[in-house]
């Protein structure tokens, strides 16, 4: 069984704590992460000039900010096609 391997290719943010991500697999999607910035590393995100401080680590593929805050691009993927399911 084959399962997809999602990396970040761009994003844009486009209202606060949006992001609209395009995957290298062709897709594009937008996540607002306001549900998930909890806790000690993703709280820290709900300050929006820290938030929008995003940065594409190329090497990983995915979404870092300057914290150590990040986001396995399976799990942005994973997001979004949970959206789709509504």
């Amino acid at each position: 069984m084959s399962h997809p391997i999602h990396r970040v290719a761009s994003f844009t943010v486009v209202a606060p704590y949006t992001i609209e991500v395009s995957f290298t697999d062709g897709t594009d999607q937008r996540i607002d992460f306001r549900p998930v910035l909890e806790g000690p590393l993703f709280g820290a995100l709900q300050n929006l000039r820290t938030f929008e401080q995003v940065v594409l680590d190329s090497e990983a593929g995915t979404l870092v900010w300057p914290n150590g805050a990040d986001f396995d691009p399976a799990t942005l993927a994973a997001a979004y096609e949970a959206d789709d399911d509504d």
